[in-house]
């Protein structure tokens, strides 16, 4: 699907670095409460994800905090039902889940499924980076785990309550997956010697292909969106090694854009009518072009056929 494109989207520096009433380019709920809608966000106890959380609760939407802290997923939860509409006295759902055991992850799916038969939007914006080359439980290299399959499975799983509300799936990818292309034939190993920035820019990599494939898949009852937040100063970049953990130890984070900045294109994917490409690459409100690697069908497939083989669905 392709909308308006370019045509009346704000630029950067009139989004504000803060998110408030009124702020300009904000898209706003068309909805009352009566018919509020569905939005699962992962990744949302700190950063982009709270910021995303934020905007969607306030424009009306009945917003699921996911997050891997339990103390700042409360917090965030917590701080939106303060803040909530005056005719919405409903709690603000939220789970605690750690994307690094899968288990955890086919726990939430079951609770979502059980208690939302219809899911408008899932934003699968749940990652991290690792410096050391680690292992999960589950026997995974822990960014390709927690950066692709754990939301390739919570998608999977939660095709029903998607297909129902005819939904939009926004996953977070990022320009860093321009760095290092994607081997032809796809499979989960990190690369080698082991690089932390190189794993994180398959798993961004990974992130488009996972959207295109969705996309051709599930389509028309679902679309699927992937978007690059840009460089954002959150705890992410604090915590990563590489080249943003040494950005960070420089001090450029200072230029860096703000988490609502950084939420800004994943909301707008998740509520515009149009200006969005379904199974497509987008930055600042817009289509973006990505790497070769990127967009290639082949690889998509691959990938799909080898994510379910490693989480026991089928295929299909």
């Amino acid at each position: 699907m392709v909308g308006a494109g370019r045509r009346g989207v704000p630029r950067l520096r009139r989004v504000p670095g803060e998110d408030r009433p009124g702020d300009p380019g904000r898209v706003g709920g068309e909805e009352g409460l009566s018919g509020s809608r569905v939005a699962v966000v992962t990744g949302a106890s700190d950063g982009i994800g709270a910021a995303a959380a934020r905007r969607l609760h306030r424009d009306g939407w009945q917003v699921v905090v996911v997050g891997r802290s339990a103390d700042k997923t409360a917090a965030v939860a917590d701080e939106l039902e303060v803040q909530g509409h005056p005719e919405d006295h409903r709690a603000v759902e939220r789970h605690t889940v750690d994307f690094a055991r899968l288990d955890d992850v086919r726990a939430l799916a079951a609770t979502l499924r059980a208690r939302h038969p219809r899911i408008d939007v899932l934003a699968n914006n749940a990652g991290a980076s690792f410096p050391r080359r680690s292992a999960t439980g589950d026997g995974n290299e822990t960014t390709f785990q927690v950066d692709h399959l754990a939301g390739y499975l919570l998608t999977r799983l939660l095709e029903e309550p998607l297909r129902a509300a005819r939904a939009r799936v926004v996953t977070t990818s990022s320009f860093m997956h321009r760095l290092g292309p994607l081997p032809r034939t796809v499979t989960a190993d990190p690369p080698r010697p082991y690089s932390g920035m190189l794993a994180y820019s398959r798993a961004k990599t990974m992130n488009a292909l996972f959207t295109r494939e969705l996309a051709r898949r599930w389509a028309p009852d679902v679309t699927a969106t992937c978007y690059t937040p840009g460089a954002v100063a959150t705890s992410f970049g604090a915590r990563s090694g590489g080249l943003s953990g040494l950005a960070w130890k420089l001090g450029l984070s200072r230029s860096f854009r703000t988490p609502a900045q950084g939420a800004d294109t994943l909301v707008w994917l998740a509520t515009a009518e149009d200006g969005w490409r379904n199974g497509g690459f987008h930055a600042d409100r817009a289509p973006s072009r990505a790497m070769p690697w990127a967009t290639d069908d082949r690889r998509a497939r691959s990938l799909w056929d080898l994510s379910a083989d490693l989480v026991d669905l089928p295929r299909g």
